[in-house]
């Protein structure tokens, strides 16, 4: 096979192309102006107005105070920091809903904690949640964390009634979100008025990875997981990655800025993009339907073939994809958000996500629709020459 020249970039959900203006702002960071932001001396109060800039401009797309924006080294730790935080300082239980990131799912069970079901499209279950957050011999609930958007199928959670839920039944309980696939489609200051605290990633819009975002609101105690200089109001200590800080403000600026024009453009071409697989092959099936979903993730289920497979011809084709969260598509396990969601295994089986972003062009769509339709059509002959042999 001749060597793929052209790279058809599917996979957003998994990290973002970082914008060229945040790299720009960062460069100035990487080398002239280097010095520690925790110093006293001119070049280090220079990096701390860096930072202090970047935190006001990161406020002001949430919608919360600087004060309560905290910088963390990403998603992950962000929402470690949240749960097991929260626990840690008051302890209690830890609630989440059974298709988060493992980010979050995992520090529940590591505690634990309880974990509600969701629907057919990976929503919480709202009934169910307000039977947990309410039952006294589970004790006192100490966190609730439900998924602004969920990372492999897209679905959009609704925040709003489970924030209802939580302040009625469980007062006392702080809601967290990750909301590391929000920026891109949602409007953040929408987000935050129900939450207490919220998890970014940066290189999930368009920034560079290792640096993470916890808005956390004023009042909200968290034990801290890393001690150390107390950088971050004690609230987590290490030397601030400036470069990082700065790009990840201009790229949440300019997610923001751009959001409406580009949930519409990716809007146009994810339809492109599932009907043209529709029109291409039978047996493929939408996982959550389009207006339950946010724009940049499109996630089917393919009848007749199995995802590594499909996965590796198509990176032979040059076109890059994945099966579920890039976390865990690495040993390609069955997909726990699908399990939840009650997809039958036969289809699981065959789980495809493709995700669009600010680079993504209409030639990258119809690339990717002519390499998928050519690929399960021949791993589906394939698979009936064995049969039949």
């Amino acid at each position: 096979m001749s060597e793929v020249t052209t790279v058809t970039y599917l996979d957003h959900a998994a990290t973002t192309p970082m914008r060229a203006e945040a790299v720009r702002a960062m460069q100035p960071y990487l080398a002239e102006l280097f010095a520690n932001p925790s110093g006293s001396h001119a070049s280090a109060r220079s990096a701390r107005r860096a930072v202090d800039d970047a935190r006001d401009a990161i406020a002001a797309t949430i919608g919360c105070q600087p004060g309560e924006v905290v910088f963390t080294g990403g998603g992950t730790e962000s929402d470690n920091a949240a749960v097991l935080g929260a626990v840690r300082r008051h302890g209690g239980v830890a609630v989440c809903s059974a298709a988060e990131h493992h980010a979050v799912l995992h520090c529940v069970e590591h505690v634990g904690g309880a974990v509600v079901g969701v629907d057919s499209a990976a929503r919480i279950d709202v009934d169910a949640l307000a039977t947990v957050v309410r039952r006294p011999e589970a004790g006192a609930v100490s966190v609730v964390s439900v998924m602004a958007v969920n990372n492999e199928v897209g679905s959009i959670s609704p925040l709003e009634r489970v924030a209802r839920i939580v302040r009625t039944r469980a007062p006392g309980a702080i809601l967290h979100t990750d909301a590391v696939q929000a920026p891109c489609w949602l409007d953040l200051r929408h987000l935050w008025p129900h939450v207490d605290v919220m998890a970014l990633s940066a290189h999930k819009f368009g920034g560079p990875k290792g640096v993470g975002i916890m808005a956390v609101r004023q009042g909200v105690a968290l034990e801290p997981l890393i001690f150390g200089g107390g950088q971050e109001r004690d609230r987590r200590s290490g030397t601030h990655n400036v470069a990082g800080i700065v790009a990840a403000a201009e790229a949440l600026r300019l997610t923001h800025e751009r959001r409406p024009q580009e949930s519409e453009r990716i809007s146009r071409l994810r339809s492109r993009l599932v009907d043209g697989l529709h029109a291409g092959l039978d047996g493929v099936h939408d996982t959550v339907p389009a207006d339950e979903a946010v724009p940049g993730i499109a996630h089917v289920c393919v009848e007749g073939v199995e995802s590594e497979a499909l996965l590796f011809l198509l990176d032979r084709a040059g076109v890059c994809a994945s099966a579920a969260s890039a976390c865990a598509s690495g040993a390609l396990a069955g997909s726990h958000v699908l399990a939840a969601m009650g997809v039958p295994g036969h289809l699981a089986g065959g789980a495809l996500r493709l995700s669009l972003g600010h680079t993504t062009t209409v030639a990258d769509v119809d690339r990717g629709v002519d390499a998928i339709v050519d690929t399960v059509t021949a791993l589906r002959r394939r698979a009936a020459g064995v049969a039949a042999s």
